[in-house]
């Protein structure tokens, strides 16, 4: 029987306001950051701390004892300026940045390109190709200082095929010691070099190889054409690398020959250890760190900006 009354509407529960919803996807917003901060304290602690206070003892007198540093403004630089051991260092260090980046990259580029062919043993090869760079630079500088020395195993490979006016004191002549030592650091590397082409070669459409063989285009041409305008990306990552690793270099120069004979090998990260650990001047050997940076980053912009144009144009 109906009553004559409508049915009230139930009432509907009200949801968070906008406040309360703000304040949760605040909270759901930070709790990522929270996860960070461990990793960002350690990095400030190993990375940020010590390159800002590198950069403040650069222009001190620091010897890392407990006498408190003088402030000596620019001297340490103008010390590295005028100092023949440093500008040999510098020189020293471009050419072996120039020498690696230039014969590292292209022959990575033509070992990648043949073994990218479909050779029964080139899964072999490259396994032997990249062999070198897993290896540590010190195992490396210690077997190459081996082979090198005026009995090793070079000079009498040479002097038993008749070649005995090829034999050389390789890493005790000043004529080839940094020679040397660029052929022991390209024959590390080049590997690595290839690895990288080879995933650049990969990642080519094989239709546009099929395209220009139907328009009549012979090998070399492919490989103008398409092979290099697309391996562009892979050669910015390649020079990068190479050229940043080179200016950086340490490991194998120490091992072999310590910067000898005289300055003939001298680097500025060898310059740099030897003025912070055996002379002990920090301060100068914080400024040769800073002069480093500078150059390394310098040489990594123009070369960024000099490859990221023909990504541009290609």
């Amino acid at each position: 029987m109906s009553t004559g009354l409508a049915a009230r509407p139930r009432p509907v529960a009200a949801g968070p306001g906008p406040v309360r919803r703000f304040r949760r996807g605040h909270r759901a917003m930070i709790v990522p950051y929270l996860f960070c901060v461990p990793a960002l304290i350690g990095y400030g602690l190993v990375v940020l701390y010590p390159t800002l206070a590198g950069g403040y003892h650069a222009f001190t007198d620091w010897t890392g004892g407990a006498e408190p540093a003088r402030f000596v403004g620019v001297d340490n630089f103008l010390r590295l300026v005028e100092h023949p051991n440093a500008r040999s260092a510098v020189i020293n260090t471009l050419l072996i940045a120039l020498g690696c980046t230039a014969v590292q990259t292209a022959l990575g580029l033509a070992i990648a390109v043949a073994l990218h062919s479909r050779l029964r043993s080139r899964n072999v090869l490259r396994t032997l190709f990249f062999a070198p760079a897993l290896l540590p630079p010190v195992v490396i500088g210690f077997l190459w200082q081996y082979v090198l020395t005026p009995d090793g195993p070079l000079n009498s490979v040479l002097r038993g095929i008749g070649a005995d006016g090829l034999a050389r004191n390789w890493l005790g002549d000043e004529a080839v010691a940094l020679p040397s030592v660029i052929a022991v650091i390209i024959w590390q590397n080049t590997g690595l070099t290839m690895v990288i082409f080879l995933a650049g070669l990969q990642g080519i459409p094989a239709e546009l190889y099929e395209a220009a063989s139907l328009d009549g285009a012979t090998g070399w041409r492919r490989f103008t054409q398409i092979t290099l305008p697309m391996l562009i990306p892979a050669t910015t990552i390649t020079l990068s690398l190479t050229l940043i690793g080179s200016l950086k270099l340490f490991d194998q120069v120490f091992v072999m020959t310590g910067g000898g004979p005289g300055y003939a090998t001298e680097t500025l990260s060898l310059v740099m250890y030897k003025t912070a650990f055996v002379s002990g001047e920090y301060g100068y050997s914080a400024a040769i760190a800073m002069v480093l940076t500078m150059i390394v980053f310098a040489f990594a912009l123009i070369q960024l900006r000099a490859l990221r144009r023909f990504e541009v144009d290609a």
